[in-house]
């Protein structure tokens, strides 16, 4: 990706029964040019990638522990396994109507606890390894300013919460759940091989508030008169209370296609590694299930600083912080199939203005579902109707993982090779090329995110393994 990573191919998925291992972190790799070609990864099974390197190992537990925050009362359930085994037989039967769209808000969330964590780590890696490109898509925006004093708090307490943080690599281990018992079986849950990571990152002590920062916006009171004065005129200059000004910002926008708990926790990460914090982010989700009080739990979880125990020391405090400030994520949800928008709904749901869409293990699920005539339309529309300078990325399972059944013989072929075949080799032999020109920037076949022993969560998480692929509309 943007920044380099190596990688594995030809290698049978087994992210749903691996257990967590740990890689060496890498050396930092030198950044390519925007100029080079797509970049194709190279073949090796020898070494190991380093896509989890680009996400700070104290982010990742910070994630995870919000995750758990978000989703305790399911993740300490005495049916959880129940309902972790009626989703997966879902998935493996590919019944994704079942898995997602007709469930329960229960196994919705189930799944956003169980599924979702490692996904949104290994998004947030990816958004990282693409930054050269998402930078290119940041507008300036208009907001209120803010007051001076605030501005000064807000950065104490940011450094302090980077310093303790680096530190410790564990600035949230006095988190408060509402459960006394954190540990969560695995006996006829979900068939997980793998470590047990039951311990989870809290405590049981009563929530106590983090102290306010000193010095906030604060005005010394005049000095006390000591001779009388007349009242033809005032003493002391006048000062008026001053109107609220505006400053420009950045944005970027995000439009979810298939998107829930992990885009959104991915979307967050990356925002809070940015060296400016006024970057802020839209995000838009979009899916045919009701995901939409899984995604508020964790938009809450993820702007809102954690509870702390009451015997927290002082460090503890000071890096006591939300992943992202309120005022740098927005998102909003909406439950509709996107095949059945039409192409004026899809051109409105993009605006105007680049952004970055995305398909995080969607695409192939799209092709699996509706099938290939279906998906070929939208993947049409949105080619149609997508800004100059937006970007694509498509995120899925590798190989036989990802394959569509055509023709009465149910060939099949990789969800790859029919996704270029319509976005990178369109029919311009028929005369009208309508919309963008998709420029591939990126594509790897096989990726993995690896999970360090060191990362605490209630239950077991597994490595994940995917394919990558990005693109850039350029014009026709």
């Amino acid at each position: 990706m943007g920044k380099k990573m190596k990688v594995e191919h030809n290698i049978r998925d087994t992210s749903h029964q691996s257990g967590r291992k740990t890689t060496k972190k890498p050396a930092a790799k030198p950044k390519p040019s925007k100029s080079q070609q797509p970049k194709e990864a190279p073949s090796s099974t020898a070494e190991s990638n380093t896509i989890s390197a680009l996400l700070p190992m104290p982010l990742q537990q910070r994630i995870l522990s919000t995750f758990n925050a978000a989703y305790n009362p399911v993740l300490t359930s005495h049916s959880l396994g129940e309902i972790l085994q009626e989703v997966k037989a879902a998935l493996y039967a590919r019944d994704f109507d079942a898995a997602f769209a007709k469930a329960r808000p229960e196994a919705l969330d189930a799944y956003a606890a169980r599924w979702s964590p490692t996904r949104a780590l290994g998004y947030a890696a990816v958004f990282l390894g693409i930054e050269e490109y998402l930078e290119e898509l940041e507008t300036e925006v208009k907001v209120e300013a803010k007051a001076e004093g605030e501005t000064k708090a807000e950065d104490g307490a940011e450094a302090g919460a980077v310093t303790e943080a680096e530190e410790t690599g564990d600035a949230h281990q006095d988190v408060v759940l509402s459960s006394e018992d954190q540990t969560v079986g695995t006996t006829g849950s979900s068939g997980d091989d793998g470590p047990s990571a039951a311990a989870a990152a809290a405590d049981d002590d009563q929530v106590v508030p983090a102290s306010a920062a000193e010095g906030e916006n604060v005005t010394p009171p005049p000095p006390a008169e000591t001779e009388t004065t007349t009242p033809t005129a005032p003493t002391e200059p006048t000062t008026d209370t001053p109107k609220p000004s505006t400053e420009l910002t950045k944005s970027i926008r995000m439009l979810s296609i298939g998107g829930g708990a992990a885009e959104i926790a991915a979307f967050a990460a990356y925002l809070s590694q940015q060296p400016s914090r006024s970057l802020g982010g839209t995000m838009a989700l979009l899916d045919s299930a009701p995901w939409d009080d899984a995604v508020a739990k964790l938009h809450d979880a993820l702007t809102t600083p954690p509870p702390l125990s009451k015997y927290a020391n002082a460090a503890a405090k000071a890096a006591n912080m939300a992943i992202i400030e309120a005022d740098r994520l927005t998102s909003s949800f909406t439950q509709q199939d996107v095949l059945s928008m039409t192409r004026d709904q899809l051109s409105q749901k993009l605006g105007n203005e680049p952004l970055i869409v995305t398909l995080l293990f969607t695409l192939n699920e799209l092709y699996t579902t509706a099938g290939i005539g279906k998906t070929t339309a939208f993947l049409l529309d949105l080619t149609a109707t997508v800004p100059l300078g937006s970007l694509l990325l498509v995120v899925d399972s590798p190989g036989s993982y990802s394959e569509a059944a055509v023709g009465k013989e149910s060939k099949k072929y990789p969800m790859q090779w029919l996704m270029d075949h319509t976005l990178a080799t369109k029919p311009e032999k028929e005369g009208v090329v309508e919309g963008c020109r998709w420029e591939k920037l990126e594509s790897h076949d096989s990726v993995w995110f690896r999970l360090a022993d060191s990362l605490k969560y209630p239950i077991p998480l597994e490595n994940m393994r995917y394919q990558m692929h990005l693109y850039r509309a350029t014009k026709p």
